[in-house]
């Protein structure tokens, strides 16, 4: 009966799951309004201050002041404009929105206008307060404000890449692994069950209240109550079965978790720690590797659906730093709590495990870009590893050619497809030939943001397996098409470049001494390039006396589709292209400088005549683009923008198929 009253629950929480996550795409939401509630989080960056409000639902508003003097538990009144978080505009890139929801937060404000009500009186929250406060004094508090509250976010991005790199990057959130070390001290101290188990849940307690119930710690203490339970009502339920339990337990809490990966990662590398227990044998050392190679394994599903990198190394990596940081960096941080005369010592300690991280990341031999897989596939990796561990270890050569055909996914690309990438006020183009062949026309670039390669060009291409540029091809030398370039050039492996015709600017200048140092070749002013017989003619080779007119426009024919990258070309140039060549029946045009009216002249588009148009644009830029007599000109074709239609992906199979990523 109680296994049935189990099963019934799991499956409770699956179609709870399901049900929202088909019911969660909510309508737009953009309205005016005030809500009272309690600071539950708060962030300070150096240029704004994050916060999460308790209300009736959680919100998260940012303020760009540095003036904000309030603390948790306070109580506000915030006034704003209040608005549902609009989708990633890349595919396969970072979904901010379920990650909000996975905090069960739905909305958010900008700025909002925020007045104190009343000071905090709660003793959690105050404790909370004296914690934060008192780390804030020490030299490591980045370290320990992870250790003790469970938010890593303040260190540093390149030092946590790293530990993304080696997969360590579960070693510096409070976790499993560091509340088995509090429960081992308390065995140890504690004989009697009834007070030691007490003192467990108390301090688990006040660990998810001080950490903001990560996803981690919840899997623990729910995971430890059934356990518990389980054993003092001897109801016989596998521990397989509780963690399952525990998960929906969860899941019917807040169905969102799921697009949690911390939750994924929790419940699902632990899953299959329990059920490989009988084959974790042997010494320490022995144990350890064996534990790092199968969080290695169930962790890789995960690996290749969010992030599409991975190292091979991770385990041996695990092996080595388990330990110092389970024995060394976390109980020193504790204790420099209690004792703040040894801060600089840990100071040292930490700089030196971060330099040994740093050499390590270094290796990257058996590092590997892997695709973004189908959710079958995924599937399919964890039923042949459950089959591995739980029956016959022959299993995993299944799960390894799996994986090997999912690293070298690229060659099994047969049809070409082009993207066109929101970059914002700017030009990004992707073509992806058979093979994985690819070409980069344009980079995309703001003056205010330099992560668009980091944020949306690398894991884009990384998640259709790709690791190589072929051909970068810049149109021309403006920041908003060039600006990523040197980014592009250092987080891939860039074959050749390809410049316009006319004298190189400084940004270009600039560019040729990172390419000459990496002994990449470039050439400029080329007519065409052939690439596995697709052809890529370049028709503007003439040399005019600024950048625009100058600017490359590429003609390409694929399986017989006919394509047409304009970059920032003028009418000047149009009229060019009209007198020396024959062009009709375009089917995708990008069109030029961004719909602005210095280009995509009546003449031009009538004697083109293209089916669809892309108009790379910023949302509510300065230039007022596009321009309203460039769409008049363009209403015969059907019309796509960034701006309005995220990214815009054109798959080639027989005919044409079009994607878009809209906000």
């Amino acid at each position: 009966m109680i296994k049935k009253i189990v099963y019934v629950l799991i499956a409770l929480a699956i179609i709870k799951t399901i049900i929202c996550n088909i019911l969660c795409i909510s309508k737009d939401y953009n309205k005016y309004k005030s809500i009272n509630g309690t600071i539950a989080y708060i962030k300070n960056d150096k240029d704004k201050t994050i916060m999460d409000i308790n209300s009736n639902h959680k919100v998260r508003i940012t303020l760009y002041n540095n003036n904000f003097k309030y603390n948790l538990g306070d109580k506000v009144i915030v006034r704003g404009i209040f608005k549902n978080v609009k989708n990633n505009t890349v595919f396969n890139t970072f979904k901010y929105d379920k990650y909000l929801l996975s905090k069960n937060i739905k909305y958010i404000s900008i700025n909002p206008k925020v007045r104190l009500v009343k000071e905090n009186n709660n003793l959690l929250y105050g404790l909370k307060n004296k914690i934060i406060n008192k780390i804030k004094k020490y030299k490591t508090y980045d370290y320990l404000n992870s250790f003790v509250l469970g938010d890593s976010s303040l260190i540093q991005e390149d030092i946590k890449e790293n530990y993304r790199i080696i997969g360590i990057s579960h070693l510096f959130s409070v976790s499993g692994m560091h509340i088995g070390l509090i429960v081992f001290v308390i065995d140890k101290v504690i004989r009697k069950n009834k007070a030691k188990y007490i003192l467990i849940f108390f301090l688990l307690c006040i660990l998810l209240f001080l950490t903001n119930y990560t996803e981690s710690l919840l899997r623990c203490f729910v995971f430890l109550i059934l356990s518990h339970i389980n054993k003092k009502l001897k109801l016989d339920i596998k521990t397989e079965e509780i963690l399952l339990l525990a998960a929906s337990f969860l899941l019917l809490y807040n169905s969102y978790f799921i697009y949690s990966i911390g939750f994924l990662f929790s419940f699902i590398i632990t899953f299959f720690i329990i059920i490989s227990k009988k084959l974790i044998s042997g010494n320490y050392v022995f144990k350890t590797l064996k534990l790092s190679v199968i969080c290695f394994l169930a962790s890789i599903p995960i690996i290749s659906y969010s992030f599409y990198t991975l190292n091979l190394l991770s385990p041996i990596f695990n092996t080595i730093l388990i330990p110092i940081v389970s024995f060394v960096i976390f109980p020193i941080g504790i204790l420099e709590l209690f004792i703040p005369q040894i801060d600089s010592m840990y100071l040292l300690l930490i700089k030196l495990f971060e330099w040994v991280v740093n050499e390590m990341s270094k290796i990257t031999i058996f590092t590997f870009v892997i695709s973004k897989p189908c959710i079958i596939i995924v599937i399919l990796y964890y039923i042949v590893l459950f089959l591995s561990l739980k029956r016959n270890m022959k299993y995993i050569l299944l799960f390894i050619l799996i994986l090997i055909i999912n690293i070298n996914s690229k060659y099994l690309i047969f049809k070409p497809f082009i993207t066109f990438l929101d970059v914002g006020q700017g030009d990004s183009n992707v073509v992806i030939l058979p093979k994985g062949k690819t070409i980069v026309i344009d980079t995309g670039g703001n003056v205010f943001n330099d992560n668009i390669v980091k944020y949306k060009t690398k894991p884009f291409l990384n998640s259709m397996g790709i690791n190589k540029i072929d051909y970068l091809i810049l149109s021309h030398g403006d920041y908003d098409h060039m600006g990523e370039a040197i980014n592009l050039v250092n987080n891939f492996k860039v074959e050749k470049v390809i410049f316009n015709c006319g004298p190189f600017n400084d940004l270009e200048k600039d560019l040729i001494k990172v390419l000459d140092k990496k002994e990449i070749k470039y050439y400029s002013c080329i007519e065409e390039l052939n690439i596995d017989n697709n052809k890529l003619y370049f028709l503007q080779t003439k040399e005019y006396d600024n950048e625009n007119d100058n600017s490359s426009v590429i003609y390409t024919e694929l399986d017989g589709y006919k394509f047409m990258f304009m970059g920032d070309a003028s009418i000047t140039t149009e009229k060019e292209i009209l007198n020396k060549y024959n062009l009709s029946n375009i089917d995708v045009l990008k069109v030029g400088h961004h719909g602005s009216k210095t280009s995509s002249s009546i003449n031009f588009i009538n004697q083109i005549n293209p089916k669809y148009s892309i108009i790379s644009v910023g949302k509510n830029n300065r230039y007022g683009h596009p321009n309203k007599e460039v769409l008049k000109n363009l209403n015969q074709s059907t019309i796509y923008r960034t701006d309005q239609d995220g990214s815009i992906m054109f798959k080639i199979n027989n005919k044409l198929k079009i994607e878009t990523c809209s906000p």
